[in-house]
């Protein structure tokens, strides 16, 4: 990934967080984390994985909320970068810290039985 690629995924991270944070009134996205911005080469697709807080539940509604405020937070993307193509963006859950706490779980088990 080229140095302008990086920086222009720290960019829209930041953005997106701002966007979320102050701009998205749906009740059921809550309290959401991006925790990491993946931008293809050509810049014209963004994967944005995020963490919700809650249970399951409350996680599918926040997913659900975001993919429904999709457009609106594209268009305002778009209006706070200064790029020819604004990316179309993918969200995924970021389950990672999910399976760190499994084996986190998983080793304290086993130092305990040694």
């Amino acid at each position: 990934m080229s140095q302008r690629t990086i920086r222009l995924a720290e960019n829209v991270k930041l953005e997106l967080n701002d966007i979320i944070r102050k701009n998205i009134k749906d009740p059921r996205v809550g309290f959401c984390t991006i925790t990491s911005v993946e931008l293809t080469g050509d810049l014209r697709h963004c994967t944005v994985f995020l963490t919700f807080l809650g249970d399951e539940k409350k996680q599918k509604d926040g997913f659900k909320g975001l993919q429904s405020a999709k457009g609106f937070i594209r268009s305002e993307l778009g209006k706070r970068l200064t790029i020819r193509h604004t990316p179309e963006l993918h969200f995924k859950v970021d389950e990672s810290i999910e399976h760190g706490s499994k084996i986190s779980k998983i080793l304290n088990e086993l130092n305990r039985n040694e």
